[in-house]
């Protein structure tokens, strides 16, 4: 059950804009315990992965309150889509 995979990988922002492929509910479970932070949101996504992977829940049932958790704190990669601006744009003068 370890490996379980997603239907579809979900992509999120990482460091400096770069995004991350999580394929599988030890991948959502790792990130997720690694973020800093304890929102509720990232303690619902915990336990989400950690029920799939125990059996107790299907991976998309994981992937769906992981999506959640990414969409809420503004890291969910959508299809297509730049990395988040930090702050507002300023144009640069030389």
């Amino acid at each position: 059950m370890f490996g379980q995979p997603f239907e579809k990988p979900i992509r999120v922002w990482v460091g400096l804009g770069f995004p991350r492929q999580l394929n599988t509910v030890a991948d959502a479970y790792q990130f997720a315990m690694e973020w800093c932070g304890n929102s509720p949101e990232q303690r619902a996504a915990i336990r989400a992965c950690k029920a799939a992977l125990c059996g107790d829940v299907d991976a998309e049932t994981a992937r769906g309150v992981f999506t959640a958790f990414a969409r809420k704190k503004d890291i969910l990669v959508q299809d297509c889509e730049m990395p988040p601006l930090s702050g507002p744009s300023r144009p640069s003068h030389a």
